[in-house]
């Protein structure tokens, strides 16, 4: 045990319990006690005591109670043997080691730690510098403050070979220590170790005592071969077990911010200043195991927000595929896809915090990632391809250790396989491989996927689905007459689309939508003509401000009379006919907020990425015409592929409207 019962009890005679919560709490002296506000909870009337002759403090308010580390346990949100750790700090105890060995490496350890320290003083001396000029330059085109440049350290790492080396050189650190710190690069067929960094912008990465423990450095030239280049493994480091911004994240998160996991240094910063403490990011690879450890120490869901294009979509693939068999009860990933082209700096740039929350609020559940990617672009029009579709499944599912979990993993993929394959007369359900109902249980009547589900499966699962395979022709029934009506499955298209139809609809039955999406409204691309008549005509009826009733049911119907009044009545009732399915439930009056809004960010992303799609068309079209190459065919195949893919889920845009009741309203 590293901790001594001897250990412990000198830490407590050495630091009364006022002393540590007086460094969160004001505590005022009452009789014998000490009295103040609660921690825990918001309250008026001091009800927290604190007893230092019985060495404990007393919540009234939410009934916690405890000694000195139990306190910094619940308001810092830290483990036991860090608690002892920042206690022993305080006062000024060392730590005892286990044994002489492990007081070596600890020694070895602490002087690194001094030695990195000196390296990132000097980094941030350097941006400071006539010398950091650059450096302050690039930082300002990132909209990167001073002030954030301090909060975050930042610096800057001369271009000279040899900067770093002499400086710490001449403070006496030795040049084995430089290498062994990762500072220098080194070896035996290096004769004079150099200088790691050169010529980049330094972000210091710090453990969860917040000491330096490695730096990763931004090239400010385009020619190198790295852009970003980080520490080796060292004594201090293992990149696969850290996070950078995470000492600061796990407070933030314990003191109830959301935990969210993107890709860069910079992201973290943009995030953080744009209100979103609770930000990390894993330090130049994919998402490891450990890491998803230190995620699920500090939230019970953390949100990965990946770039919105393909390789944004395949990391999050990477990261489901990590995190399955990892599952715990209640331990689990949301996502969250960027707009396409965007980082998470680029948009808080743009849009500030409303941007991000809204692709935040957006993210979707671990399971609807993984269904998604196992019936992307899918053609599941034969027995033998669906039922490969329910072995890969299945053995997904297999993967998963929680014997809870697993089950119902099982339970939610056999009731999506069911919905989505279901028979047109929906006789006894689907009732696979490894999706077998429970002996004597009566068969399963599942409905139409356009109609809502009722029973047990108008839950969570049925609610939240955007994307259903692609179904097309011979003996297969598609899901529902809806689909096998829409002008995907008769192969052709209706005179105004129905994706442009529905982005109308939704606009003219929630008008409230204009206020926080006015100019997204005005720059989206509608190739019908009718379809931009309309939709300047609904900027136009919302400028006139008489839509601004908090009922919202009111501004639709005054929404719609003034567009009648106007003389749209012909078009809205061609936007009705181009809707071929009323189950895109965010597009009808009566829809919860989030649910319209949900509705309307898939919308909008599938809208862009068919124009983006359009675009790559034509010019993959004209490098083939330069140029009959395989290169340019394979791409000109690519696109098409895609846009098939694309054709194939944006006509399903069915589900949400779960926070709506409308399940309970339909059943």
């Amino acid at each position: 045990m590293r901790f001594t019962p001897q250990f412990l009890e000198e830490l407590r005679a050495r630091l009364p319990v006022s002393e540590v919560v007086g460094r969160r709490v004001k505590l005022k002296r009452a009789g014998k006690e000490w009295k103040g506000l609660s921690p825990f909870q918001q309250e008026k009337t001091p009800s927290f005591t604190v007893n230092d002759q019985k060495g404990f403090y007393h919540d009234f308010s939410s009934g916690k109670h405890g000694n000195i580390f139990d306190f910094v346990m619940e308001t810092e949100g830290v483990s036991f043997p860090e608690a002892v750790e920042r206690i022993a700090s305080m006062a000024g105890v060392p730590l005892p080691a286990v044994t002489p060995e492990a007081a070596r490496q600890e020694q070895r350890r602490k002087t690194l730690h001094d030695v990195m320290e000196l390296a990132a003083k000097f980094f941030q001396d350097t941006l400071a510098s006539r010398n950091g000029a650059k450096a302050r330059g690039y930082l300002a085109d990132r909209g990167i403050s001073p002030a954030t440049q301090l909060q975050f350290r930042l610096g800057y790492a001369p271009g000279e070979r040899f900067a770093l080396k002499e400086h710490l050189g001449a403070q006496g650190i030795s040049t084995e220590d430089m290498v062994a710190a990762g500072l220098l690069i080194g070896g035996d067929d290096i004769p004079v170790p150099y200088d790691r960094f050169r010529d980049r912008v330094m972000f210091p990465i710090a453990d969860l005592r917040n000491r330096v423990i490695a730096f990763g450095g931004r090239a400010l030239e385009k020619d190198v071969s790295a852009k970003y280049l980080n520490s080796p493994e060292t004594p201090l480091f293992h990149k696969g077990d850290n996070l950078y911004n995470h000492a600061p994240a796990r407070q933030a998160a314990y003191d109830g911010a959301p935990l969210v996991v993107v890709e860069g240094y910079v992201d973290v910063i943009a995030m953080v200043t744009t209100g979103f403490a609770a930000s990390v990011a894993p330090l130049g690879t994919a998402l490891t195991e450990s890491q998803l450890a230190l995620l699920w120490k500090m939230a019970d869901e953390p949100i990965l927000c990946f770039d919105g294009d393909r390789a944004g979509q395949k990391a999050a693939y990477r990261a489901a595929d990590m995190a399955l068999p990892h599952l715990k009860p209640g331990k689990s990933l949301r996502f969250a896809l960027l707009p396409e082209g965007q980082d998470p700096d680029d948009l808080a740039r743009s849009g500030g915090r409303g941007a991000i929350e809204e692709v935040i609020s957006a993210a979707r559940g671990l399971s609807e990632v993984v269904w998604s990617r196992e019936i992307e672009g899918g053609n599941f029009a034969t027995p033998e391809r669906r039922a490969a579709l329910e072995a890969r499944i299945g053995e997904l599912t297999n993967g998963i250790r929680d014997d809870v979990v697993r089950r119902y993993y099982r339970q939610d993929f056999g009731e999506r396989l069911a919905r989505s394959f279901a028979p047109e007369t929906a006789r006894g359900g689907y009732n696979g491989g490894n999706f077998r109902q429970r002996p004597g249980e009566s068969p399963r009547r599942f409905a139409p996927r356009g109609a809502a589900p009722g029973g047990r499966f108008g839950g969570k699962g049925a609610g939240r689905q955007g994307i259903t395979p692609t179904l097309s022709g011979g003996p297969y029934q598609a899901a529902s007459p809806q689909l096998a009506a829409s002008p995907i499955m008769r192969g052709q298209r209706s005179a105004m689309s129905r994706r442009e139809a529905l982005i109308l609809k939704i606009l003219v039955n929630h008008p409230w939508l204009l206020h926080d999406h006015l100019e997204e409204v005005a720059a989206l691309e509608l190739a019908h003509g009718e379809a931009n008549k309309l939709r300047a005509g609904i900027i136009a009826a919302f400028a006139a401000e008489h839509h601004h009733s908090p009922d919202v049911e009111e501004q639709a119907e005054k929404m719609r009379a003034d567009l009648e009044g106007r003389g749209f009545s012909p078009i809205l009732q061609r936007v009705e006919r181009a809707i071929t399915t009323q189950a895109v439930w965010g597009a009808q009056t009566g829809a919860a907020r989030e649910d319209v809004l949900s509705t309307w960010h898939q919308l909008v992303s599938l809208h862009r990425q068919w124009h983006s799609l359009l675009r790559e068309l034509k010019d993959a079209e004209l490098a083939l015409g330069e140029d009959p190459s395989e290169a340019n065919l394979s791409w000109l195949r690519d696109v098409k592929a895609r846009m098939t893919e694309a054709d194939g889920t944006e006509a399903l845009i069915e589900g949400f409207g779960e926070l709506s009741g409308r399940f309970q309203r339909s059943v």
